[in-house]
Protein backbone atom coordinates (compact mmCIF):
# COMPACT_ATOMS: atom_id res chain seq x y z
CA UNK A 1 0.00 0.00 0.00
CA UNK A 2 2.87 2.57 0.03
CA UNK A 3 3.49 4.63 -2.94
CA UNK A 4 6.77 6.73 -1.33
CA UNK A 5 9.80 6.29 0.83
CA UNK A 6 11.70 8.86 1.00
CA UNK A 7 14.58 10.79 2.78
CA UNK A 8 14.78 14.29 3.80
CA UNK A 9 16.96 16.48 5.95
CA UNK A 10 14.24 18.38 7.53
CA UNK A 11 10.27 17.04 7.71
CA UNK A 12 7.92 19.47 8.48
CA UNK A 13 4.45 18.85 9.51
CA UNK A 14 1.95 21.71 9.02
CA UNK A 15 2.22 24.99 7.02
CA UNK A 16 0.57 27.28 9.06
CA UNK A 17 3.11 30.39 10.13
CA UNK A 18 5.23 28.46 12.59
CA UNK A 19 5.46 25.58 10.39
CA UNK A 20 6.07 27.89 7.04
CA UNK A 21 8.68 30.40 9.19
CA UNK A 22 10.83 27.69 10.07
CA UNK A 23 11.11 25.70 6.60
CA UNK A 24 11.65 29.15 4.77
CA UNK A 25 14.63 29.81 7.66
CA UNK A 26 15.86 26.27 6.85
CA UNK A 27 15.59 26.32 3.27
CA UNK A 28 17.86 29.50 2.92
CA UNK A 29 20.49 27.67 5.11
CA UNK A 30 20.60 25.12 2.67
CA UNK A 31 18.29 22.58 3.98
CA UNK A 32 16.74 20.31 2.33
CA UNK A 33 12.84 20.56 3.67
CA UNK A 34 9.66 18.25 2.94
CA UNK A 35 6.43 20.36 3.78
CA UNK A 36 3.52 18.79 4.68
CA UNK A 37 -0.08 20.32 4.23
CA UNK A 38 -3.33 18.45 4.93
CA UNK A 39 -4.81 21.04 2.64
CA UNK A 40 -5.02 21.41 -1.34
CA UNK A 41 -2.88 24.85 -0.63
CA UNK A 42 -0.67 26.55 1.97
CA UNK A 43 -2.91 29.34 3.19
CA UNK A 44 -6.04 26.68 4.17
CA UNK A 45 -4.84 27.21 8.20
CA UNK A 46 -5.73 28.68 11.43
CA UNK A 47 -3.01 31.23 10.92
CA UNK A 48 -4.78 32.43 7.93
CA UNK A 49 -7.80 33.35 9.84
CA UNK A 50 -5.87 35.44 12.28
CA UNK A 51 -7.72 38.60 12.26
CA UNK A 52 -6.56 40.74 15.00
CA UNK A 53 -3.03 41.12 13.93
CA UNK A 54 0.58 40.22 15.80
CA UNK A 55 2.36 42.04 18.32
CA UNK A 56 5.16 44.50 17.60
CA UNK A 57 6.07 47.23 20.06
CA UNK A 58 4.87 50.17 21.57
CA UNK A 59 8.31 52.17 21.35
CA UNK A 60 11.54 52.63 23.79
CA UNK A 61 10.44 50.84 27.29
CA UNK A 62 7.46 48.61 26.15
CA UNK A 63 9.35 45.14 26.59
CA UNK A 64 8.68 45.67 30.30
CA UNK A 65 4.85 46.25 30.02
CA UNK A 66 4.56 43.74 27.33
CA UNK A 67 5.80 41.31 29.58
CA UNK A 68 3.46 42.20 32.70
CA UNK A 69 0.78 42.11 30.01
CA UNK A 70 1.40 38.73 29.20
CA UNK A 71 1.84 37.19 32.82
CA UNK A 72 -1.22 38.87 33.44
CA UNK A 73 -3.05 37.47 31.34
CA UNK A 74 -1.88 33.99 31.87
CA UNK A 75 -2.22 34.29 35.85
CA UNK A 76 1.27 33.77 36.04
CA UNK A 77 1.27 30.81 35.64
CA UNK A 78 3.76 31.74 32.53
CA UNK A 79 6.99 30.03 32.48
CA UNK A 80 9.57 33.59 32.63
CA UNK A 81 12.19 32.97 30.40
CA UNK A 82 9.50 31.98 26.92
CA UNK A 83 8.01 35.46 28.13
CA UNK A 84 11.05 37.93 28.07
CA UNK A 85 12.51 35.96 24.84
CA UNK A 86 9.59 36.62 23.37
CA UNK A 87 9.09 40.53 24.71
CA UNK A 88 13.16 40.76 23.47
CA UNK A 89 13.05 39.06 20.16
CA UNK A 90 9.84 38.98 18.80
CA UNK A 91 9.81 42.46 17.62
CA UNK A 92 12.99 42.33 15.67
CA UNK A 93 12.00 39.11 14.29
CA UNK A 94 8.62 39.99 12.87
CA UNK A 95 10.68 43.04 11.30
CA UNK A 96 13.56 40.81 9.50
CA UNK A 97 10.99 37.99 8.72
CA UNK A 98 7.27 39.52 8.12
CA UNK A 99 8.22 43.40 7.29
CA UNK A 100 11.83 43.11 5.49
CA UNK A 101 11.96 39.81 3.92
CA UNK A 102 8.05 38.70 3.18
CA UNK A 103 6.93 42.42 2.85
CA UNK A 104 4.26 42.10 4.57
CA UNK A 105 1.42 45.73 4.26
CA UNK A 106 0.73 45.80 7.60
CA UNK A 107 -1.05 49.02 8.09
CA UNK A 108 0.48 52.79 8.10
CA UNK A 109 -0.97 55.76 9.50
CA UNK A 110 -0.48 59.03 6.57
CA UNK A 111 2.45 59.70 8.57
CA UNK A 112 4.45 56.49 7.22
CA UNK A 113 4.37 55.03 11.32
CA UNK A 114 2.48 52.64 11.95
CA UNK A 115 -1.07 51.78 12.39
CA UNK A 116 -1.07 50.35 15.82
CA UNK A 117 -4.30 48.78 17.49
CA UNK A 118 -4.53 47.59 21.13
CA UNK A 119 -6.73 44.19 22.49
CA UNK A 120 -8.13 42.55 25.16
CA UNK A 121 -5.38 42.61 27.72
CA UNK A 122 -2.91 44.81 26.39
CA UNK A 123 -1.71 48.36 28.39
CA UNK A 124 -0.82 49.83 24.99
CA UNK A 125 -1.12 49.98 21.40
CA UNK A 126 1.33 47.41 20.07
CA UNK A 127 -0.02 45.23 17.82
CA UNK A 128 0.50 45.43 14.29
CA UNK A 129 -2.52 45.07 11.55
CA UNK A 130 -3.81 44.59 8.15
CA UNK A 131 -7.18 45.87 8.67
CA UNK A 132 -8.82 43.09 9.83
CA UNK A 133 -7.13 40.04 7.29
CA UNK A 134 -3.71 40.15 9.33
CA UNK A 135 -3.19 36.50 9.23
CA UNK A 136 -4.36 35.83 5.63
CA UNK A 137 -1.69 38.46 4.43
CA UNK A 138 1.10 37.32 6.07
CA UNK A 139 0.27 33.75 4.99
CA UNK A 140 0.21 35.08 1.61
CA UNK A 141 3.47 35.91 1.76
CA UNK A 142 4.90 33.44 3.80
CA UNK A 143 2.91 30.76 0.63
CA UNK A 144 4.60 32.61 -1.96
CA UNK A 145 8.34 32.07 -0.25
CA UNK A 146 8.28 28.83 0.27
CA UNK A 147 6.94 27.89 -3.32
CA UNK A 148 9.49 29.58 -4.45
CA UNK A 149 11.96 27.94 -2.63
CA UNK A 150 13.88 25.60 -4.69
CA UNK A 151 14.79 23.83 -1.30
CA UNK A 152 11.74 22.86 -0.24
CA UNK A 153 9.31 20.05 -1.74
CA UNK A 154 5.97 20.44 -0.23
CA UNK A 155 3.27 17.79 -0.37
CA UNK A 156 0.05 18.46 -0.30
CA UNK A 157 -3.23 16.93 0.95
CA UNK A 158 -0.79 15.12 3.44
CA UNK A 159 -2.44 13.51 7.07
CA UNK A 160 0.74 12.35 9.28
CA UNK A 161 -0.54 9.00 11.12
CA UNK A 162 2.21 8.46 13.06
CA UNK A 163 5.62 9.57 14.39
CA UNK A 164 9.00 7.37 13.27
CA UNK A 165 10.76 6.66 16.14
CA UNK A 166 14.21 4.27 16.84
CA UNK A 167 11.66 2.76 20.27
CA UNK A 168 8.56 2.58 18.65
CA UNK A 169 9.06 1.55 14.57
CA UNK A 170 12.27 0.26 14.52
CA UNK A 171 13.03 -3.84 14.16
CA UNK A 172 16.56 -3.35 14.93
CA UNK A 173 17.65 -4.64 18.57
CA UNK A 174 20.58 -2.37 18.91
CA UNK A 175 18.14 0.98 18.62
CA UNK A 176 15.53 -0.66 20.61
CA UNK A 177 17.83 -0.87 23.34
CA UNK A 178 19.52 2.06 23.18
CA UNK A 179 18.06 4.25 26.03
CA UNK A 180 17.93 7.56 23.78
CA UNK A 181 14.86 7.11 21.71
CA UNK A 182 14.68 9.27 18.76
CA UNK A 183 12.28 10.48 16.42
CA UNK A 184 13.40 9.14 13.07
CA UNK A 185 10.51 11.06 10.53
CA UNK A 186 6.79 9.65 10.11
CA UNK A 187 4.36 7.94 8.04
CA UNK A 188 2.19 10.01 5.83
CA UNK A 189 -1.21 9.35 4.37
CA UNK A 190 -1.93 10.60 1.14
CA UNK A 191 -5.09 11.75 0.66
CA UNK A 192 -4.82 12.10 -3.19
CA UNK A 193 -3.82 8.22 -4.26
CA UNK A 194 -5.20 6.81 -1.10
CA UNK A 195 -1.71 5.53 0.04
CA UNK A 196 0.11 5.70 2.99
CA UNK A 197 4.18 7.29 2.55
CA UNK A 198 7.29 6.52 4.75
CA UNK A 199 9.04 9.95 4.98
CA UNK A 200 12.36 9.66 7.06
CA UNK A 201 14.34 12.76 8.25
CA UNK A 202 17.81 13.83 10.14
CA UNK A 203 14.81 16.04 12.09
CA UNK A 204 11.43 16.48 12.33
CA UNK A 205 8.96 19.54 13.39
CA UNK A 206 5.81 19.62 14.48
CA UNK A 207 3.81 22.30 13.01
CA UNK A 208 0.14 20.64 12.98
CA UNK A 209 -1.74 23.65 14.72
CA UNK A 210 -4.40 23.52 17.45
CA UNK A 211 -7.49 21.62 18.54
CA UNK A 212 -10.38 23.29 18.22
CA UNK A 213 -12.28 21.11 15.76
CA UNK A 214 -13.17 18.56 19.09
CA UNK A 215 -15.51 20.78 20.56
CA UNK A 216 -18.71 21.44 19.46
CA UNK A 217 -18.35 24.83 18.49
CA UNK A 218 -14.95 26.59 17.20
CA UNK A 219 -13.39 28.92 15.36
CA UNK A 220 -10.23 26.58 13.44
CA UNK A 221 -9.92 25.05 10.76
CA UNK A 222 -11.33 21.61 9.98
CA UNK A 223 -7.78 19.67 10.25
CA UNK A 224 -7.59 21.21 13.65
CA UNK A 225 -8.30 18.34 15.73
CA UNK A 226 -5.20 17.83 17.66
CA UNK A 227 -2.99 15.66 15.85
CA UNK A 228 0.56 17.10 17.65
CA UNK A 229 -0.68 16.67 20.91
CA UNK A 230 -1.77 12.69 19.74
CA UNK A 231 1.02 11.81 17.42
CA UNK A 232 3.78 13.35 20.09
CA UNK A 233 1.87 11.96 23.05
CA UNK A 234 1.63 8.26 21.63
CA UNK A 235 5.60 8.49 20.66
CA UNK A 236 6.81 9.60 24.28
CA UNK A 237 6.91 13.23 23.91
CA UNK A 238 6.28 15.38 27.13
CA UNK A 239 2.44 17.55 27.00
CA UNK A 240 1.81 20.18 29.16
CA UNK A 241 -0.90 22.86 30.23
CA UNK A 242 -3.16 20.36 27.99
CA UNK A 243 -6.16 21.49 30.09
CA UNK A 244 -5.74 25.55 29.19
CA UNK A 245 -8.08 25.90 26.11
CA UNK A 246 -8.62 29.13 25.26
CA UNK A 247 -12.33 29.84 24.17
CA UNK A 248 -12.91 33.37 22.29
CA UNK A 249 -15.54 35.61 23.80
CA UNK A 250 -17.02 36.71 20.51
CA UNK A 251 -17.91 34.37 17.65
CA UNK A 252 -20.69 35.27 14.82
CA UNK A 253 -23.79 33.65 16.35
CA UNK A 254 -25.33 32.10 13.41
CA UNK A 255 -26.35 28.79 12.09
CA UNK A 256 -23.45 28.29 9.66
CA UNK A 257 -21.05 25.51 8.96
CA UNK A 258 -18.59 27.16 10.99
CA UNK A 259 -18.01 29.40 12.99
CA UNK A 260 -17.00 33.08 12.20
CA UNK A 261 -14.49 35.26 14.35
CA UNK A 262 -15.27 38.64 15.35
CA UNK A 263 -12.05 39.99 16.22
CA UNK A 264 -10.96 41.45 19.88
CA UNK A 265 -9.43 44.13 18.23
CA UNK A 266 -13.10 45.28 17.03
CA UNK A 267 -13.48 45.59 20.79
CA UNK A 268 -10.21 47.25 21.10
CA UNK A 269 -11.04 49.87 18.44
CA UNK A 270 -14.25 50.92 21.18
CA UNK A 271 -16.81 48.51 20.51
CA UNK A 272 -19.09 46.96 23.89
CA UNK A 273 -20.64 44.39 24.61
CA UNK A 274 -24.25 44.95 25.77
CA UNK A 275 -26.91 42.20 25.96
CA UNK A 276 -30.58 42.00 24.74
CA UNK A 277 -31.63 45.58 27.03
CA UNK A 278 -28.82 47.33 25.31
CA UNK A 279 -26.95 47.24 28.87
CA UNK A 280 -22.98 47.40 28.71
CA UNK A 281 -22.54 44.42 31.51
CA UNK A 282 -18.88 43.96 31.57
CA UNK A 283 -17.53 46.79 34.24
CA UNK A 284 -20.43 44.63 36.64
CA UNK A 285 -17.49 41.72 35.69
CA UNK A 286 -14.03 43.23 35.96
CA UNK A 287 -12.49 46.85 36.55
CA UNK A 288 -11.06 46.49 32.94
CA UNK A 289 -14.71 45.90 31.19
CA UNK A 290 -14.35 45.03 27.34
CA UNK A 291 -10.66 44.87 27.41
CA UNK A 292 -10.26 42.76 30.15
CA UNK A 293 -8.34 39.26 29.04
CA UNK A 294 -10.54 36.39 27.53
CA UNK A 295 -11.59 34.13 29.78
CA UNK A 296 -12.86 36.91 32.11
CA UNK A 297 -14.64 38.10 28.90
CA UNK A 298 -15.73 34.53 27.39
CA UNK A 299 -17.24 33.26 31.79
CA UNK A 300 -18.92 36.79 31.87
CA UNK A 301 -20.57 36.04 28.83
CA UNK A 302 -21.57 32.76 29.38
CA UNK A 303 -22.91 34.31 33.42
CA UNK A 304 -24.83 36.65 31.46
CA UNK A 305 -26.77 34.88 28.84
CA UNK A 306 -27.32 32.26 31.64
CA UNK A 307 -28.93 35.12 33.47
CA UNK A 308 -30.82 36.44 31.22
CA UNK A 309 -31.91 33.47 29.40
CA UNK A 310 -31.30 34.58 25.91
CA UNK A 311 -28.88 32.42 23.35
CA UNK A 312 -25.90 35.52 22.55
CA UNK A 313 -25.38 38.65 23.87
CA UNK A 314 -24.01 41.53 21.36
CA UNK A 315 -20.69 43.56 20.28
CA UNK A 316 -21.86 46.84 19.57
CA UNK A 317 -19.64 48.38 17.13
CA UNK A 318 -21.94 50.80 15.39
CA UNK A 319 -22.70 52.92 18.39
CA UNK A 320 -19.31 53.04 19.91
CA UNK A 321 -16.52 52.79 17.53
CA UNK A 322 -15.48 55.69 16.19
CA UNK A 323 -13.51 54.78 12.99
CA UNK A 324 -15.11 53.49 9.61
CA UNK A 325 -16.24 50.81 10.31
CA UNK A 326 -16.44 49.47 6.43
CA UNK A 327 -12.71 50.19 6.18
CA UNK A 328 -11.15 49.21 9.52
CA UNK A 329 -13.01 45.75 9.37
CA UNK A 330 -13.91 44.97 5.85
CA UNK A 331 -13.64 41.53 6.76
CA UNK A 332 -16.14 41.38 9.49
CA UNK A 333 -18.26 43.80 7.65
CA UNK A 334 -18.60 41.91 4.66
CA UNK A 335 -19.51 38.40 6.34
CA UNK A 336 -22.35 40.20 8.17
CA UNK A 337 -23.65 42.32 5.90
CA UNK A 338 -24.17 39.06 3.54
CA UNK A 339 -25.73 37.70 5.91
CA UNK A 340 -27.96 40.17 6.15
CA UNK A 341 -26.49 42.42 8.69
CA UNK A 342 -25.02 45.63 8.53
CA UNK A 343 -22.98 46.35 11.50
CA UNK A 344 -22.47 50.05 11.31
CA UNK A 345 -26.07 50.11 12.04
CA UNK A 346 -26.89 47.23 14.32
CA UNK A 347 -24.85 45.38 17.29
CA UNK A 348 -23.36 42.06 15.98
CA UNK A 349 -25.10 38.83 18.02
CA UNK A 350 -22.29 36.94 19.64
CA UNK A 351 -21.57 33.93 21.40
CA UNK A 352 -18.04 31.92 23.00
CA UNK A 353 -16.32 29.20 20.74
CA UNK A 354 -12.95 27.12 21.24
CA UNK A 355 -10.00 28.97 20.09
CA UNK A 356 -6.99 28.17 20.79
CA UNK A 357 -5.10 25.73 22.25
CA UNK A 358 -2.56 26.92 25.20
CA UNK A 359 -1.06 23.64 25.74
CA UNK A 360 0.79 21.06 23.97
CA UNK A 361 4.01 19.19 23.42
CA UNK A 362 6.60 20.71 25.94
CA UNK A 363 9.36 22.40 24.33
CA UNK A 364 12.32 24.73 25.36
CA UNK A 365 13.45 27.99 23.73
CA UNK A 366 14.71 26.44 20.48
CA UNK A 367 11.50 24.24 20.09
CA UNK A 368 13.01 20.93 21.28
CA UNK A 369 10.57 18.39 22.91
CA UNK A 370 11.47 15.92 25.47
CA UNK A 371 11.75 13.16 22.05
CA UNK A 372 15.33 13.48 20.71
CA UNK A 373 15.32 15.17 17.67
CA UNK A 374 11.30 16.17 17.22
CA UNK A 375 11.27 20.02 17.41
CA UNK A 376 7.40 21.44 17.95
CA UNK A 377 6.43 25.05 17.00
CA UNK A 378 2.96 26.78 16.73
CA UNK A 379 0.28 26.45 18.89
CA UNK A 380 0.45 22.43 19.14
CA UNK A 381 3.86 23.29 21.11
CA UNK A 382 3.54 24.21 24.83
CA UNK A 383 6.46 26.93 24.94
CA UNK A 384 5.51 28.35 28.77
CA UNK A 385 4.51 31.76 26.92
CA UNK A 386 0.93 31.59 27.48
CA UNK A 387 0.44 30.41 31.09
CA UNK A 388 -2.90 29.66 32.12
CA UNK A 389 -4.36 31.86 29.27
CA UNK A 390 -3.18 33.48 25.57
CA UNK A 391 -2.71 37.11 25.74
CA UNK A 392 -4.46 38.47 22.38
CA UNK A 393 -1.85 38.38 19.23
CA UNK A 394 0.78 36.55 21.10
CA UNK A 395 -0.23 33.30 19.20
CA UNK A 396 1.03 34.70 15.41
CA UNK A 397 3.83 36.27 17.20
CA UNK A 398 5.00 32.72 19.06
CA UNK A 399 4.68 31.31 15.88
CA UNK A 400 6.79 32.75 13.69
CA UNK A 401 9.67 33.46 16.66
CA UNK A 402 10.05 30.16 17.48
CA UNK A 403 9.33 28.77 13.87
CA UNK A 404 12.46 30.77 13.31
CA UNK A 405 14.53 29.87 16.28
CA UNK A 406 14.00 26.04 15.72
CA UNK A 407 14.90 26.47 12.62
CA UNK A 408 18.17 27.77 13.47
CA UNK A 409 19.38 25.44 15.67
CA UNK A 410 18.58 22.58 13.32
CA UNK A 411 20.59 24.12 10.58
CA UNK A 412 23.44 24.92 13.23
CA UNK A 413 23.75 20.93 13.11
CA UNK A 414 26.46 19.08 11.53
CA UNK A 415 25.64 18.52 7.90
CA UNK A 416 25.86 14.76 7.76
CA UNK A 417 22.65 12.89 8.06
CA UNK A 418 22.19 11.17 11.29
CA UNK A 419 19.96 8.68 9.63
CA UNK A 420 22.62 5.97 9.22
CA UNK A 421 21.89 2.62 7.46
CA UNK A 422 21.45 0.86 9.85
CA UNK A 423 18.36 3.06 11.25
CA UNK A 424 17.48 3.14 7.39
CA UNK A 425 17.27 -0.62 7.16
CA UNK A 426 15.27 -1.50 10.31
CA UNK A 427 12.06 1.28 9.65
CA UNK A 428 9.61 -1.07 8.10
CA UNK A 429 7.05 0.42 5.72
CA UNK A 430 3.36 0.98 6.85
CA UNK A 431 1.40 -2.06 7.29
CA UNK A 432 -2.31 -1.05 7.26
CA UNK A 433 -3.59 -2.75 10.39
CA UNK A 434 -6.98 -4.12 9.16
CA UNK A 435 -8.17 -5.08 5.38
CA UNK A 436 -11.90 -4.47 6.07
CA UNK A 437 -13.32 -1.72 3.67
CA UNK A 438 -13.48 1.72 4.68
CA UNK A 439 -15.41 2.51 7.57
CA UNK A 440 -19.26 3.24 7.18
CA UNK A 441 -19.42 7.64 8.03
CA UNK A 442 -22.66 7.27 9.85
CA UNK A 443 -20.16 5.34 12.30
CA UNK A 444 -17.45 8.33 11.93
CA UNK A 445 -20.32 11.08 12.07
CA UNK A 446 -21.48 9.88 15.25
CA UNK A 447 -18.30 9.51 17.09
CA UNK A 448 -17.32 13.09 16.00
CA UNK A 449 -20.54 14.17 17.31
CA UNK A 450 -19.94 11.94 20.73
CA UNK A 451 -16.87 13.73 21.57
CA UNK A 452 -17.59 16.96 20.81
CA UNK A 453 -20.63 17.32 22.65
CA UNK A 454 -18.66 15.54 25.24
CA UNK A 455 -15.69 17.88 24.98
CA UNK A 456 -18.30 21.14 25.23
CA UNK A 457 -20.64 20.24 27.74
CA UNK A 458 -18.21 18.44 30.12
CA UNK A 459 -14.80 20.14 29.72
CA UNK A 460 -15.72 23.26 28.08
CA UNK A 461 -15.71 27.07 29.45
CA UNK A 462 -17.17 25.92 33.41
CA UNK A 463 -16.19 22.35 34.67
CA UNK A 464 -16.67 20.36 37.43
CA UNK A 465 -15.25 17.04 38.75
CA UNK A 466 -18.14 15.36 38.39
CA UNK A 467 -18.49 16.60 34.45
CA UNK A 468 -14.85 15.86 33.96
CA UNK A 469 -15.11 11.96 35.86
CA UNK A 470 -18.45 11.96 33.03
CA UNK A 471 -16.13 12.51 30.34
CA UNK A 472 -13.49 10.62 31.17
CA UNK A 473 -15.75 7.62 31.00
CA UNK A 474 -17.39 8.34 27.71
CA UNK A 475 -13.99 8.97 26.34
CA UNK A 476 -12.23 5.76 27.39
CA UNK A 477 -14.60 3.55 26.30
CA UNK A 478 -15.08 5.55 23.33
CA UNK A 479 -11.09 5.15 22.62
CA UNK A 480 -11.50 1.70 23.15
CA UNK A 481 -14.19 1.34 20.43
CA UNK A 482 -12.15 2.92 17.84
CA UNK A 483 -9.05 1.12 18.62
CA UNK A 484 -10.91 -2.20 17.86
CA UNK A 485 -12.42 0.31 14.35
CA UNK A 486 -8.42 1.29 13.69
CA UNK A 487 -7.19 -2.69 14.15
CA UNK A 488 -9.75 -3.74 11.61
CA UNK A 489 -10.40 -0.97 8.97
CA UNK A 490 -8.37 0.10 6.04
CA UNK A 491 -6.38 3.46 6.76
CA UNK A 492 -8.40 6.87 5.77
CA UNK A 493 -7.51 10.36 6.12
CA UNK A 494 -11.38 9.97 8.23
CA UNK A 495 -10.16 7.39 10.54
CA UNK A 496 -6.56 8.65 11.03
CA UNK A 497 -7.99 12.37 12.36
CA UNK A 498 -11.40 10.38 14.21
CA UNK A 499 -8.17 8.33 15.85
CA UNK A 500 -6.20 12.01 16.46
CA UNK A 501 -9.23 13.66 17.56
CA UNK A 502 -10.42 10.94 20.18
CA UNK A 503 -6.75 10.65 21.52
CA UNK A 504 -6.45 14.61 22.23
CA UNK A 505 -9.83 14.86 23.94
CA UNK A 506 -9.11 12.20 26.11
CA UNK A 507 -5.17 14.08 26.87
CA UNK A 508 -6.79 17.17 27.95
CA UNK A 509 -9.60 15.40 29.78
CA UNK A 510 -7.18 14.13 31.64
CA UNK A 511 -4.99 16.80 32.33
CA UNK A 512 -8.32 18.86 33.23
CA UNK A 513 -9.05 16.12 36.04
CA UNK A 514 -5.53 16.24 37.67
CA UNK A 515 -5.39 20.23 37.77
CA UNK A 516 -7.84 20.95 41.21
CA UNK A 517 -6.72 24.83 40.68
CA UNK A 518 -9.38 26.99 39.18
CA UNK A 519 -7.07 29.20 36.29
CA UNK A 520 -7.40 31.01 33.29
CA UNK A 521 -9.26 28.84 30.72
CA UNK A 522 -9.27 26.24 33.42
CA UNK A 523 -12.23 27.15 35.48
CA UNK A 524 -13.55 24.90 37.64
CA UNK A 525 -16.23 25.52 39.59
CA UNK A 526 -15.86 22.20 42.15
Amino acid sequence: MTSLRLTTRVLVIGSGIAGATCALQLAEAGNEVTLLTAAECLTHNNSSLAQGGIIYTAGPGDEKQLINDILTAGWRQNYKKAVRLIAQQGPQVVKDILISKIGVPFHKNPDGSWNMTREGGHSQKRILHCADFTGRAIMEGLAKAVENSPNIRILYNRTAIDLITTHHKSTDLDLIYNLVNQCVGAYVYNDTNHSVETILADYTVMASGGAGQIYLHTTNTKDSIGSGLAMGGRAGAVTRNAEFVQFHPTVFYHKSKQSFLISEAVRGEGAKLVNAAGEAFMPRYDSRADLAPRDIVTRAIQEEMLHTGEPCVFLDAANYVKQDIAERFPTIFNHCLQLGLDIRKNPIPVVPAAHYFCGGLLTDMKGHTSLERLYAVGECACTGVHGANRLASTSLLEGVLWGYNAAEDIASKKARSVLSRKILNSIPDWESPGDNNNEDPALIAQDWAAIRHTMWNYVGITRSSVRLKRALSDLRNQYKHLQQLYSETRISKQLVDLFHGSQAAYVITMAAMRNRNSQGCHYRIS
